[in-house]
């Protein structure tokens, strides 16, 4: 008698905890699925989601949306099939990728957002370009030179509009700078006194711990060194023309999905039409865009160059994603552009026909 009662007590025991097991099992999916919805995802993405997830042995599908390692294994996992199958210009296929990189893109950005920001005007870099704002006045370039606890240090301010022999000492004034990979700032202090700091004309800057900032970075920029060509833009033409013979060389510091910064040797100007074309992971890349700073170093004859990029086809900006994440292999030839259109010249996508795909 009681080996039958043991036996229907382990079996109870048993379908009590397989049951449980599978609600839980159950209220994590579909926990997952009302996180994708949040995230900006459509069933359909989500049921591909779900796919992926059974090949990368994540466990709790809920984890992707709460941590970007875990979001990154579901992206590391498309892109090595994509490589393996040899899809990687299906446009629904790129579409669904471009959907991933954004969300990832987008709590990559969150999370530098809230460790990069500073509040307190003693947490600004010695070295920081400045615009100085005196109403009436105009506006004056200036930099910090020493960051005390009681005070700031700058540079005297310069404009080729106002007088150099112009009085400083307790003007009113308005500070603005954009620190590089966070955002622009801005603050109004008071003019302390007028010395000299490192052999300097400077001025001692009264500090303000409320800062206000203003337009944030709307993209991931990663430092980039590799050859390119550049070439000029004739906009009577599809930009976005692969070219196959060699432009102008031009040495790529940084890029984004939004641009681009190169050296070239010579000055350069603000406004001009420009292409940089190179490859990754043998894939021809063209970025045209249009200049919008430029620095010049009278000293080496070279300038620095900032692009913004025309609105870029889907497979070019998943191809630079890739790359800013850090997602594609070391290559093991720095390949030129027009050599590897040369050879697989009837294995790249139209443009267009991704662009249209992603509109739908």
């Amino acid at each position: 008698m009681f080996p039958f009662f043991f036996f229907v007590a382990v079996v109870l025991v048993i379908l009590f905890f397989y049951s449980r097991s599978n609600k839980e099992v159950s209220g994590n999916w579909i926990q997952f699925f009302a996180k994708g919805k949040e995230a900006g995802f459509t069933i359909k993405d989500l049921e591909q989601i779900r796919r992926l997830l059974a090949n990368c042995n994540i466990r709790d599908p809920v984890s992707i949306f709460k941590s970007q390692s875990q979001f990154e294994i579901v992206i590391r996992s498309i892109i090595n099939t994509l490589r393996l199958s040899g899809e990687n210009y299906d446009p629904q296929i790129q579409v669904f990728l471009s959907k991933l990189f954004d969300y990832f893109h987008r709590i990559e950005m969150q999370s530098a957002d809230h460790s990069v920001r500073i509040s307190d005007s003693r947490q600004i870099n010695e070295g920081q370009a400045l615009r100085i704002l005196v109403a009436g006045t105009g506006v004056f370039q200036s930099e910090v030179i020493k960051n005390f606890s009681n005070y700031l240090t700058i540079a005297r301010p310069v404009s080729n509009k106002a007088a150099a022999s112009m009085q400083w000492h307790g003007l009113k004034i308005s500070i603005y700078f954009w620190r590089e990979d966070d955002a622009g700032y801005v603050f109004d202090t008071v003019i302390i006194d007028e010395v000299f700091s490192k052999g300097i004309s400077s001025l001692k800057v009264d500090h303000n711990n409320k800062l206000f900032r203003t337009q944030k970075r709307k993209s991931m920029r990663i430092k980039f060194r590799k050859t390119a060509f550049l070439y000029l833009v004739d906009d009577t033409e599809n930009p976005h023309k692969l070219e196959k013979a060699a432009g102008l060389v031009c040495m790529l510091e940084d890029i984004s999905n939004t641009g681009c910064a190169f050296i070239i040797n010579g000055q350069a100007s603000s406004g001009l039409r420009l292409k940089v074309q190179f490859s990754l992971d043998r894939i021809p890349i063209c970025i045209p865009g249009t200049v919008r700073s430029v620095d010049y170093n009278e000293e080496s004859n070279t300038s620095l160059v900032h692009m913004e990029a025309d609105p870029l086809p889907i497979v070019v900006r998943n191809q630079i994603m890739c790359e800013i994440f850090k997602l594609l292999p070391d290559e093991d030839e720095d390949e030129l552009p027009f050599r590897i259109l040369e050879e697989e010249a009837d294995t790249f996508p139209n443009s267009q026909i991704l662009e249209e795909a992603a509109s739908e």
